[in-house]
């Protein structure tokens, strides 16, 4: 499904870039490349540029430098993409911890939160072995436990999502949910 013309002439209007944010497995890539497809924008994955810029995977970062290490690379790592145009940004779940990151997407960016359920995040990410924080563990308990200290900062998002859905209706709904936020905001 296509955005349709309202949705991108209001984008293209208010020139600003789209942050996602939610848990792992939230469907923050995949939403991501899509919006971005949809509005002809780039498509900037976190975790992708952490690895291109450290020639590492995140597993290997967390391991031989650890989760702080990993979360200072991460913060400049998306500070350098504010000032890009046309851009949609697929945030690390963490990444909203930093301080200077939320300051950055709320001048910078459109944000949008996917929320999830923690049983469909489990099944999602039974199978992944790439994120090291969830490596031998009760997934479930885990999305919990990070879900008490980074929901309040997700919450702030411009934009909520339940992506329980079909990609295609994730992105009806992210096309819905965006005029109706433009239409409010113009109308204060």
């Amino acid at each position: 499904m296509k955005l349709d013309k309202l949705a991108k002439n209001i984008m293209d209007k208010q020139k600003k870039n789209i942050a996602l944010m939610g848990h792992m497995g939230s469907g923050k890539s995949v939403l991501g490349k899509l919006i971005s497809k949809q509005l002809n924008f780039n498509h900037v994955d976190s975790d992708k540029l952490i690895e291109k810029k450290s020639n590492k995977t995140i597993n290997e970062i967390f391991q031989t430098k650890g989760e702080s290490y990993f979360r200072l690379i991460e913060e400049n790592v998306i500070l350098e993409t504010i000032y890009q145009k046309k851009l949609v940004l697929s945030l690390g779940g963490g990444s909203i911890l930093s301080p200077k990151i939320r300051k950055a997407l709320k001048g910078n960016f459109l944000t949008v939160f996917l929320d999830v359920d923690f049983a469909i995040l489990s099944k999602r990410l039974i199978k992944s072995k790439r994120r090291p924080l969830i490596n031998d563990t009760n997934i479930e308990e885990k999305i919990k436990e990070l879900d008490a200290i980074r929901r309040k900062f997700y919450l702030l998002a411009d934009i909520t999502l339940k992506n329980h859905l079909t990609i295609t209706d994730a992105l009806a709904e992210f096309r819905k949910k965006y005029i109706e936020f433009y239409e409010k905001y113009n109308s204060n």
